[in-house]
């Protein structure tokens, strides 16, 4: 299996404040690359959000911008390129908003989510959260919400689900996304 995960975490509630960005690379169902980065929002932090993630506007200062750190990763987001997220439509979105904000063309890849897939491969569980997910699944999440950490275990996720139940199990979750 070949896909990227990808976790964003931001700044405020604001879709288009990303301030972390990380994407874990997978070919032939094993990791082979990751990629993380600060970046600067240009927009003020809520301490709700600092909070979770633990990056504020200081850490951030000195971090390239959406539009400084997009060149380097924009072509992962291709039309017959998978990728993943858990929480898949906040990861988009952020993404999406974030292309807007800064007049950038807009992206169309292949988006699969963990949480649908676990939500449905994995009825019994009480809720499909990334910890609860890692837990039951025996991955590794040491620093959950850094992006880095998150990204690696959404790939864990989707290479477990693959292995457990086959590829032709999560193809129906596989969306266009524009």
């Amino acid at each position: 299996m070949d896909f990227i995960a990808m976790d964003y975490e931001t700044a405020n509630r604001t879709r288009a404040s990303a301030c972390s960005i990380a994407l874990v690379v997978v070919r032939d169902n094993r990791v082979v690359d990751s990629f993380y980065s600060l970046i600067n929002p240009q927009v003020r932090f809520e301490s709700q959000n600092t909070r979770i993630h633990g990056i504020s506007a200081a850490m951030v200062a000195d971090a390239p911008t959406w539009p400084q750190m997009w060149p380097h990763v924009q072509n992962f987001f291709t039309r017959s390129q998978l990728v993943t997220a858990h929480n898949a439509s906040f990861d988009a979105s952020v993404v999406r908003k974030s292309l807007e904000r800064y007049q950038l063309d807009p992206v169309s890849y292949q988006l699969i989510d963990t949480v649908k897939t676990s939500r449905e491969l994995f009825p019994a569980l009480s809720n499909h959260k990334l910890n609860t997910m890692s837990d039951f699944l025996n991955i590794r999440l040491d620093n959950h919400h850094n992006a880095l950490a998150d990204a690696f275990a959404c790939a864990r996720i989707l290479l477990q689900e693959a292995t457990m139940f086959g590829q032709p199990a999560l193809q129906p979750f596989v969306k266009l996304q524009k």
